[in-house]
């Protein structure tokens, strides 16, 4: 397997996403979360948050293309970890600005002997001020 540096430092187009309340609560209920501060608005607001805040995970419902990934064959891949870090939570009624970028490719040898191309991208979300809000590091395992 060649390892394709070159698409290491593309970007995807900058989107916009504004996070609804709806979308958190349905969020919160698929994974099973039934925090009040994810589905009563006044409970996260006793708590010192201006509405509903999303789950630590909820991030992975922003669609964005992933860039520099479009030729790959989707049948040969896994998700092989995602980690998120916060400037603040994400809260309903945020408008934010995500763009991801393939940061690292690499080649490690499977156990069973066969090559394995992992992909690094990392998410950056900020809102409409230009503060950052969270980043996520996405690993991509190709086979």
């Amino acid at each position: 397997m060649v390892v394709d540096k070159s698409i290491v430092g593309c970007k995807s187009e900058v989107y916009e996403f504004e996070i609804e309340k709806g979308a958190i609560r349905a969020f919160a209920r698929a994974i099973g979360d039934d925090n009040p501060i994810y589905h009563d608005e006044t409970a996260a607001k006793e708590q010192g948050y201006r509405s509903l805040i999303a789950p630590p995970t909820f991030p992975m419902t922003l669609t964005i293309p992933k860039p520099g990934l479009s030729n790959m064959d989707k049948s040969r891949t896994l998700h092989g970890g995602q980690e998120f870090i916060y400037k603040r939570p994400i809260v309903a009624g945020d408008i934010l600005r995500c763009v991801s970028e393939v940061v690292d490719v690499f080649e490690k040898d499977g156990k069973n002997g066969e090559k394995m191309l992992f992909i690094i991208l990392e998410t950056k979300g900020e809102d409409l001020e230009g503060e950052y809000v969270f980043s996520s590091k996405t690993t991509i395992i190709y086979r």
